[in-house]
């Protein structure tokens, strides 16, 4: 969801910047967020064994992150270029879930505010997995959702982590990285790499999901 249909990468960094930043965590305003993909309980664990801090517990500090990004959605939030012509050419070729790494609540926020809650058939979120990306725990339980075998499955995703979490899982993958991530190494086991989802073709889709 983040970062490939809703342009909320920005937005989570904004939020780390102004609460971790807060608490002292050395976040910079210039800095691209290093930690697409990865779920946030983890993110914010992280910071903290790096940088702990007096007060807020990490969970406290994970809802005033989720809380303010979900603020941040809804005034500032745009879908991405292709994101609703990729839900449409993906779900006229078979069903289709959203498995993301950002916790639920805030994950049925963001698909509330753009009327985008119906589109999908089952929705996950890596908070209810024993491993976050680059696990593949919650591509997996996606699939079971919808009754389909891992390698049958397409994953589109836009983060490094997400893609080696798809390739653990067995699934094709097509890459959809912001132009500063795009040379990561990460990338090049993608069975594609597109500029915006605008470029995924549907003649590249029939020939694998028809």
């Amino acid at each position: 969801m983040d970062g490939l249909l809703i342009d909320s990468e920005v937005l989570w960094h904004q939020a780390e910047v102004e609460i971790l930043g807060a608490l002292g965590v050395p976040i910079f305003e210039t800095s691209t967020r290093s930690t697409k993909g990865i779920f946030i309980d983890d993110v914010v664990a992280n910071w903290y064994a790096l940088h702990p801090w007096r007060g807020p517990s990490i969970t406290e500090v994970v809802d005033m992150l989720a809380n303010r990004v979900g603020s941040l959605v809804e005034t500032e939030g745009r879908l991405l270029p292709g994101a609703i012509r990729a839900i449409d050419l993906t779900s006229e070729r078979g069903p289709i879930a959203l498995a993301s790494s950002t916790p639920l609540a805030l994950i049925h926020r963001c698909l509330e505010h753009f009327e985008l809650s119906d589109r999908f058939v089952s929705v996950h979120s890596a908070q209810f997995e024993p491993y976050g990306k680059p696990h593949p725990g919650v591509f997996l339980t996606a699939a079971s959702s919808l009754g389909i075998e891992p390698t049958r499955c397409l994953v589109l995703e836009d983060s490094a982590a997400g893609v080696i979490a798809a390739r653990a899982a067995s699934m094709s993958v097509v890459a959809v990285p912001a132009p500063e991530d795009r040379s990561d190494a990460a990338f090049q086991i993608a069975d594609l790499v597109l500029d915006t989802l605008d470029d995924l073709s549907p003649d590249w889709l029939d020939e694998r999901y028809a």
